[in-house]
């Protein structure tokens, strides 16, 4: 097993140290190098939320176990690190309503009410690797009501000057923070309400790629030059794409001169039909934007005690430890691969799955395994390389 660095990397590959998170392009493969100058795998964590501990049925529990904001953080900075975790991912979560009928990106959308993300001051507790949102626009697949910018007005540059100076400006100087993600899973592909930016409607297909490139461009600009202003140290993770759904290639080449990493979230069938197929679409992507790849979200779910019809086709926990074990191996050698955050990390009634249950306890049959998986990432790279 490998020695690990302070932040999760791996002293047995040292790169050149700059004091924060960066990117290198070896002889094999594409690393994250974290600030002391080894070779980082990014192995994350989505949707940490501390209000999932606080329905009626497990509000005690949080009083009894943590009893501050404060002490659960440092409690799951605990858990993750125990868990062959190195980083806190995205950590809005789905908190609105029960889970009643299968969540789908491709049909009519669902207003998905989702919690805030941390504060600054939060993540100095945890004390760990970590990725922020800046959410660029209201666009994203499952938005109900998306709202779609006027990228080339005097407005818009206003508002991602206001983003990059009250959220950049407090984490520039973190030797934790990995870089900034953008929008979950952006509607660049016309969404399904109908809406779309008001300059594409009505264009032809032809016409509409070509201002479908502008659109994006001009976006990716105007967002990333802000962030720069008040950020220089940290990476551009950019928007958290719907790979299931699918990316258009006019707005891969358009990120391309201005975002570090190519961001895709993709939920793959329990098969290794599924699995190559993840691959080959995400090494397709990859070729386009020439980027090297975060798998931003993936996951997967089984009936619960509370949620008895969040059904798949895998069976039970063990089930799903042996699909993170074999999806996220089908891409782990990957030469484009940096790693992965996985979703999510509490049960609560209307994500309907996580690592632990609705109680703080964890899924032993799902995370021994995956424990086991996680600590041996660096060795089972290295036999390839």
């Amino acid at each position: 097993m490998s020695r690990l660095s302070s932040y999760g990397g791996d002293e047995n590959r040292k790169f050149q140290s700059t004091g924060y998170f960066r990117l290198e392009q070896s002889a094999e493969r594409w690393w994250l190098v974290d600030p002391e100058g080894y070779a980082f795998v990014t192995i994350g964590v989505n949707h940490a939320d501390e209000s999932n501990l606080k329905y009626d049925h497990n509000f005690e529990i949080w009083k009894k176990r943590y009893g501050s904001r404060k002490n659960w953080i440092k409690g799951l900075s605990k858990d993750l690190k125990d868990w062959g975790f190195n980083t806190i991912g995205w950590t809005g979560d789905y908190i609105s309503g029960d889970w009643g009928v299968a969540l789908d990106w491709f049909g009519d959308p669902i207003n998905l009410g989702h919690s805030t993300s941390w504060s600054a001051a939060d993540y100095k507790y945890a004390d760990m690797p970590y990725c922020v949102q800046i959410r660029v626009a209201e666009f994203e697949d499952w938005n109900g009501q998306p709202s779609y910018p006027d990228v080339f007005s005097h407005e818009f540059d206003m508002y991602c000057e206001y983003l990059a100076r009250s959220i950049c400006a407090d984490h520039a100087e973190s030797k934790n923070l990995i870089g900034y993600f953008f929008v979950d899973i952006p509607a660049w592909i016309p969404h399904a309400s109908g809406r779309d930016f008001e300059v594409l409607k009505g264009l032809n297909e032809k016409e509409r790629s070509h201002k479908l490139f502008e659109v994006a461009s001009k976006y990716y600009e105007t967002i990333t030059k802000h962030i720069r202003k008040y950020d220089p140290n940290h990476l551009i993770l950019g928007d958290r794409y719907n790979g299931n759904k699918g990316i258009p290639e006019e707005v891969l080449l358009a990120m391309k001169p201005y975002v570090d990493v190519l961001s895709v979230q993709y939920f793959t069938s329990p098969s290794e039909e599924g699995y190559q197929k993840m691959k080959k679409e995400l090494s397709y992507w990859h070729k386009i934007a020439n980027k090297p790849v975060i798998l931003a979200d993936i996951g997967n779910w089984c009936p619960t005690d509370m949620n008895p019809n969040r059904v798949s086709e895998i069976q039970d926990q063990s089930g799903r430890a042996i699909d993170y074990v074999n999806s996220l191996s089908a891409v782990l050698n990957e030469p484009w691969f940096l790693g992965w955050h996985w979703c999510a990390h509490l049960e609560n009634k209307a994500r309907g799955w996580g690592i632990k249950d609705p109680y703080d306890e964890p899924y032993y049959d799902f995370i021994n395994p995956v424990k086991e998986f996680n600590k041996n990432v660096y060795n089972n790279i290295y036999e390839k390389v």
